[in-house]
């Protein structure tokens, strides 16, 4: 006989999961009992969204499912944040909810919450267990459906006193792995479709990728002479130094690249969405008047969800990209121009754009991006001061970028946490706007406890920089709600037992980087910006004159 939590923990260790992150409460002592019998590592963090924001990242960098713990009522629903990002994102991860007794239900009892009708819309499945002796059935299904398909989130409730009800069950095996592939017929119908292309354009993005498939995207792209273009943070799926790599379609895009994608006679979108943000808003490409699209995608619902495939394959990105792969390429490859010539304009698009201040974003990008090891991991939220990540660094490894597609802020700090724990050995650099590190530096006592030695590097302008951006366009000097007073940032490091240093000079930042990274522990690194930087090409006074010149 064992009770509910020790069948939950035992299913979690045999299911392969190396660590949870939870802030407890008392709605599910049973399974933090379980987890302390098995020995699996609970990381106990300080706010439920930093704990469901680990456990995504830790989905997006595994390809299993993050795990994370909360509690009833509003334990659930600060989580809700992480939940999102994963939805989004596509990335497998199994939130854990303490509940009310079953007795208790429907009389608005202490911090009851309907999970399925909170979390329906935003998770692949949420359910609740009734029964003890159907754990391992929600368990296995849990994992089954996280990981299927388009992988996302899924939300299981666990009453308090089903958890601590006692049953001789046995246990489900882990989850299989899918047989994956591609047919013969699907991809001659990829390959013929390239073939009369005159100007291709690869878009990648999604999940299920590898090291193993970047390497074949790869041998691909350039042994047919393709040009590739990324979704939004999606940077790691190809080598960045590549012939083959012409940039992302992100918030932000190189124009010269909105117009290569605009003007491509085939899109061969490889594991992506072909959402808002890859084309500009449904501007750059209409749904109602689609180029020729071939279409891969893992989930049958995504295909021609709102853009019309001329090809459509149901299947992994990664096992397409395979079979291409192993074709021979055409002999003359009459797309190398076309490829050269986006290769040349995203090698332009690097060249920095001098911003003003003593601390210059694009100048400490550019030193990261010339310094880290290739294997270095990035993570960031949302906010202007990531469009300089996006623009100026090359991410050369996949698994080395960690980022909300969601555009959810917070997310980087966590993130960085749960990718230190995972992988200790690699360097884990944090990009954090001075907004978006406030929403979760609470999590600075996470690090410290469990031994996380990230590196923080704060852009300081003291304001939302991106909603600044939006709002100096919109309505040109009416400002409210966009500026910020900050604490010090470094100081507020070394009282939580970190590193913390603040850089007024861009000449200061190796040797400040070097003595966080020497220090052994969470180091933040405050940058000083100027407050007229507002973007990675715009000042304050030059969005503002330029909203006004649009408002006539």
């Amino acid at each position: 006989m064992r009770h509910g939590g020790r069948i939950l923990a035992d299913h979690l260790a045999a299911y392969g999961v190396e660590r949870v992150f939870s802030v407890p409460g008392e709605s599910f002592l049973a399974a933090l009992d379980g987890l302390y019998e098995r020995g699996i590592p609970n990381i106990v963090c300080r706010h439920e969204g930093g704990a469901a924001m680990m456990a995504e990242a830790t989905g997006k960098l595994t390809g299993r499912p993050g795990i994370a713990f909360v509690t009833r009522g509003p334990g659930a629903t600060n989580a809700a944040a992480g939940v999102h990002v994963a939805k989004q994102d596509s990335t497998p991860m199994i939130l854990f909810v303490g509940q009310i007794a079953r007795a208790h239900r429907d009389r608005e009892a202490f911090q009851e919450v309907d999970y399925r009708a909170t979390f329906g819309p935003i998770a692949k499945w949420a359910a609740e267990v009734d029964q003890v002796e159907r754990l391992p059935e929600y368990i296995s299904r849990a994992f089954h459906v996280a990981m299927s398909g388009r992988p996302g989130p899924v939300v299981l409730a666990l009453p308090e006193d089903m958890l601590s009800s006692e049953a001789d069950v046995p246990d489900l095996p882990p989850p299989a792995a899918p047989v994956g592939g591609v047919t013969e017929a699907q991809v001659t119908a990829m390959a013929a479709a390239i073939r009369g292309a005159e100007k291709p354009l690869l878009v990648v993005g999604g999940p299920h990728w590898s090291a193993e498939a970047a390497e074949e995207l790869e041998a691909f792209a350039e042994g047919w002479g393709l040009p590739v273009a990324v979704t939004f943070r999606r940077q790691d799926r190809l080598d960045n130094v590549s012939r083959a790599y012409a940039g992302d379609l992100g918030v932000g895009m190189n124009p010269k690249l909105a117009a290569r994608l605009k003007a491509a006679d085939l899109l061969v979108v490889l594991g992506s969405r072909l959402g808002d943000i890859a084309t500009g808003g449904y501007e750059i490409l209409d749904p109602a008047s689609p180029p020729r699209i071939v279409h891969v995608h893992a989930d049958a619902g995504e295909l021609g969800r709102v853009f019309r495939p001329e090809v459509a394959v149901c299947a992994t990105a990664p096992a397409m990209v395979k079979a291409l792969a192993g074709l021979t390429p055409p002999n003359a490859k009459a797309w190398d121009q076309w490829a050269a010539e986006a290769r040349a304009e995203y090698e332009g698009w690097q060249k920095p754009v001098a911003t003003p201040g003593a601390v210059r974003m694009e100048e400490v990008v550019g030193w990261l991006a010339a310094n880290l090891p290739e294997d270095a991991i990035l993570t960031n939220g949302a906010g202007n001061y990531a469009a300089f990540l996006h623009r100026y660094y090359r991410f050369r490894r996949h698994g080395t970028q960690l980022a909300p597609t969601s555009g959810s802020m917070g997310y980087g700090f966590p993130a960085a946490i749960a990718a230190k724990l995972a992988r200790p050995e690699q360097v884990v650099v944090c990009m954090a706007g001075d907004g978006c590190f406030q929403m979760t530096l609470n999590e600075m006592s996470t690090a410290m406890q469990h031994g996380a030695a990230v590196i923080v590097i704060v852009a300081n302008n003291g304001r939302y920089g991106t909603i600044r951006m939006h709002q100096e366009r919109e309505y040109p000097g009416r400002v409210s709600g966009t500026d910020l007073a900050n604490p010090d940032y470094a100081a507020l490091a070394r009282a939580y037992g970190g590193h913390g240093e603040t850089v007024e000079r861009q000449e200061d930042f190796p040797a400040a980087f070097a003595r966080a990274q020497a220090a052994g522990r969470l180091a933040v690194i405050e940058l000083r910006l100027d407050p007229a930087m507002l973007s990675t090409s715009m000042t304050v006074e030059q969005m503002r004159a330029a909203g006004q010149a649009r408002k006539g």
